[in-house]
């Protein structure tokens, strides 16, 4: 997830992910951790998401909210700008089908805030890498006994999060640790919003 001026600023580190094979979703504009105004909001997410097609060279799909907020106005735009899912959410252990006043839906892809994700640990707790480290390994060995869903969030500054060499190790032991358990599959957020769409059914469906 990107934010539009960070997108603004370096255009070719975004195609450079882009052409690794990584999915790209929108973050905001200044990285936003305050609930806007409705028309300002609007008008941002507008143009991050005119900026990141631009660069792309197709849209962007998906979106997780910078500061942790968005409201029904903020869901409605998303949905009009031809978003499918949102990953802003810390209030479920599964995905779930967000049905919109507008009678339309957009899928969501709920994310653990602080067990999964490194910038409380480094930033806050300031916990020692191998802590970390044997936390994912345990989240993740308690999930996939479930047969869960494992959505681990990390972010490439230094001072945030998994940007040291250290730190992208500890990254490096996780996934070694998830691919020598058997069943895995390892999707884009995309891939799993598109699949969740498909399969309605069988998720969980609330009113936004």
């Amino acid at each position: 997830f990107v934010p539009g001026y960070d997108a603004e600023c370096y255009p070719e580190t975004v195609r450079a992910i882009q052409a690794a094979g990584h999915e790209i979703g929108a973050h905001g504009y200044l990285h936003e951790m305050v609930l806007l105004p409705k028309e300002e909001e609007r008008r941002r997410l507008q143009l991050t998401h005119d900026i990141l097609t631009g660069i792309l060279g197709r849209s962007p799909l998906g979106w997780r909210s910078p500061g942790g907020m968005k409201s029904t106005e903020t869901l409605q735009v998303l949905r009009q700008l031809g978003y499918i899912y949102d990953c802003s959410d810390k209030d479920a252990d599964m995905p779930y089908v967000l049905r919109l006043q507008s009678g339309q839906s957009l899928v969501e892809l709920p994310n653990n805030t602080y067990s999964l994700d490194d910038f409380p640990f480094y930033q806050h707790s300031r916990t020692p890498i191998s802590e970390v480290s044997d936390q994912w390994k345990a989240e993740f060995s308690a999930i996939y006994a479930e047969r869960g869903y494992f959505l681990h969030t990390v972010h490439p500054r230094s001072a945030w999060g998994s940007g040291t060499a250290a730190r992208v190790d500890a990254v490096r032991q996780l996934l070694r640790h998830i691919k020598r358990h058997r069943d895995v599959t390892f999707m884009t957020l995309l891939e799993i919003a598109k699949w969740v769409g498909d399969n309605s059914d069988e998720f969980e469906e609330v009113q936004a």
